[in-house]
């Protein structure tokens, strides 16, 4: 009979073969996993930082589940097939590599797949030892004894509502698989304010338990209240600040704190933006364009119209001008809050609104324009096209459409830039109403004026746009190009 190793054991020497040293967070996570096996804790979630190693840790419980029991059917869920299949392939691994578990290794090739395999055991069963499967995959007919559900949230399963309402109703369906008394183990972070692992139930959705009721947590965020962090040697505090700076609050929050970040506490603060007074810099240097502004280089465009028709009190047609330099440092240059009056049956607002966009383009030398074409929006590029074309102007139309909640598109997009101080303000912004609504944002509320915000948003998420990529004449190619010189000489070769 194989003696009795602990998980921490098998764990270090697993980590001193591969030549790691184990750190003690990982100790950590593989005592309280063993603890709670040995206690006949079956349902457990696992939740720690991003790049904490929980899913390898958990790959090398597996392996040392099987080692104490060849018998066991592991079950590994993830978001996607993929994703665990990969879990599978690293548990493979180590059993193949772990001088332990030698005596595993099955004596026939077929029982050894990438997303499934079957170790040398006692029974004959049908199903595998360990299987790979996405949450969306048929699972029917399946038996496991312990189901891992490895990062089964993830932003492309947790989104909308829907997605939200479809992954718990395929986590549920999970439970047929299980065998009475099996173990399930959920493994991963919070990326919704409704998150499958929050630990209060959302009345907003109306849970009156939250969806792993009753299962006992593991939470280890990267830091703890006394603000020490759970992993030194891995994340100096610069690199925990610079971390934080490029995610933003939000995703800090819910990635590397585990709380599940609620959009509509969101809130922006006009403190943290820099203001200037400068105009665009337009100088040529040797046959060469170039923009600045406060002789920092300008090297990308990004402008983005929301637009709107009709009565004052509805939404606003907003268009919005942002720059970036080299250092990634954004300019809100100029936002407009597009009004026009049609004065006879010879003019049209649409028309009339795209010669003011069209006019602005041009006196920023802007590369390329993004229209969001939901609702109003779908006829608009055309128009815009004609205008360009009338007036000479060189300058890319693109069609956007948002599929995102315009509260959930505003936070992310100024939740970083801000939270790294890297969006600085023109002094005109102020005589728009674009300040107001920051400083009066409240996603909760269905009326707030917002589409100043969505203007930007909508700028500051897009791809920069290179000018060189767009404009044909010389003067704009402000965004500097190699070009071949020829020089006058007087000599003859």
């Amino acid at each position: 009979m194989q003696k009795y190793i602990n998980f921490a054991v098998f764990l270090s020497s697993w980590n001193k073969k591969q030549g790691y040293i184990t750190p003690s967070i990982h100790f950590k996570m593989a005592r309280w996993l063993e603890s709670s096996w040995k206690k006949g804790d079956n349902r457990l979630l696992l939740m720690a930082f991003r790049s904490a190693g929980k899913s390898t840790i958990v790959g090398l419980f597996c392996a040392w589940l099987l080692l104490q029991d060849p018998d066991l059917r592991i079950l590994v869920l993830a978001a996607d097939s993929p994703l665990s299949s990969k879990m599978v392939r690293n548990i493979r691994k180590i059993i193949e590599k772990h001088p332990l578990t030698a005596s595993l290794r099955p004596s026939k090739p077929d029982q050894w797949a990438a997303d499934r395999f079957t170790i040398h055991r006692h029974k004959e069963m049908r199903d595998p030892s360990v299987m790979a499967a996405g949450i969306t995959t048929n699972i029917t007919g399946a038996r496991a004894d312990i189901i891992i559900y490895d990062d089964v949230e993830v932003p492309n399963t947790s989104k909308t509502a829907y997605k939200r309402e479809d992954l718990r109703l395929k986590l549920q369906e999970s439970n047929f698989v299980l065998v009475p008394g099996g173990t399930q183990l959920y493994v991963g972070t919070p990326h919704t304010y409704f998150s499958i692992y929050a630990q209060q139930p959302r009345a907003e959705i109306n849970e009156n338990n939250t969806f792993l009721e009753g299962f006992k947590r593991m939470k280890i965020p990267l830091l703890n209240k006394k603000n020490k962090c759970a992993w030194p040697e891995k994340f100096k505090q610069d690199d925990i600040d610079l971390l934080r700076k490029q995610t933003g609050v939000s995703k800090f929050t819910s990635q590397m704190m585990l709380e599940p970040v609620n959009v509509m506490e969101g809130r922006l603060d006009c403190n943290l933006l820099g203001f200037y007074d400068a105009d665009i810099k337009y100088t040529e240097v040797m046959g060469q364009t170039y923009l600045s502004i406060m002789e920092n280089k300008i090297v990308s465009c990004q402008a983005w119209w929301d637009p709107a028709f009709g009565s004052h009190n509805g939404d606003a047609s907003v268009l919005a001008i942002v720059f970036t330099d080299e250092d990634g440092n954004h300019y809100l240059h100029d936002i407009q809050y597009i009004k026009v009056h049609v004065e006879n049956e010879n003019q049209d607002e649409a028309s009339l609104q795209c010669e003011i966009v069209a006019k602005t383009l041009n006196e920023y030398y802007v590369p390329s324009i993004a229209i969001e074409t939901n609702g109003i929006g779908k006829f608009l590029p055309s128009i815009l096209k004609r205008e360009l074309a009338q007036k000479n102007i060189s300058c890319a139309v693109l069609e956007k459409t948002s599929t995102k909640t315009k509260s959930l598109r505003i936070l992310e997009a100024f939740d970083v830039v801000m939270a790294s101080r890297a969006l600085s303000v023109h002094e005109s912004v102020k005589q728009t109403p674009f300040l107001t609504e920051m400083m009066e944002w409240q996603p909760h509320h269905k009326n707030a004026k917002d589409d100043g915000l969505d203007a930007v948003s909508g700028a500051l998420t897009l791809e920069p746009v290179r000018i060189k990529r767009c404009y044909a004449t010389a003067k704009r190619k402000w965004f500097g190009t190699s070009q071949q010189q020829k020089a006058k000489t007087e000599f003859e070769v």
